[in-house]
């Protein structure tokens, strides 16, 4: 089975063939910041360092495309969501607000967490087992409303 980072290669490849520019812009762009992550790494990345270089992608694509609307460049702000788009076909099934929600109350519930002051002990477990499906900040927020924090 190839590897994220081959079906990148792969896909960038295909988009050159069938001369598809956003494609191939959004490629080369994605395909760029992995290298310069192995680069700074000095090593190759595997599908999680791949999957993380991704989902940092995704994100300033998200935090533009709210700068470009707030700036009234919706010609931009469009760009930047075709771009994330793009980038989100790699990443793995996102999880629901409702999953982390049941697995945080799940996680509450095992160690025992009273209140703000226990977030400590419930987001490293709830970050581990969602690496790469939910962004922390959502975690986070989750966790606090049922800490009463």
């Amino acid at each position: 089975m190839a590897t994220l980072k081959e079906r990148l290669q792969a896909d960038l490849a295909d988009a050159l063939r069938s001369k598809d520019e956003p494609r191939k812009a959004a490629l080369r762009m994605v395909l760029a910041a992995i290298r310069n992550a192995e680069i700074d790494q000095q090593r190759s990345l595997d599908d999680a360092g791949v999957i993380a270089v991704l989902q940092k992608q995704a994100k300033l694509r998200r935090e533009s495309i709210a700068e470009f609307e707030r700036g009234g460049r919706s010609d931009l702000a469009a760009k930047e969501r075709a771009e994330l788009e793009l980038i989100e076909r790699y990443l793995p099934r996102q999880a629901s607000p409702e999953e982390i929600e049941e697995a945080a109350r799940r996680v509450i519930a095992e160690t025992g967490a009273a209140g703000p002051r226990d977030l400590g002990k419930v987001m490293p477990i709830l970050m581990k087992e969602f690496a790469g499906r939910a962004d922390g900040r959502q975690v986070n927020e989750i966790v606090r409303r049922l800490l009463g924090g």
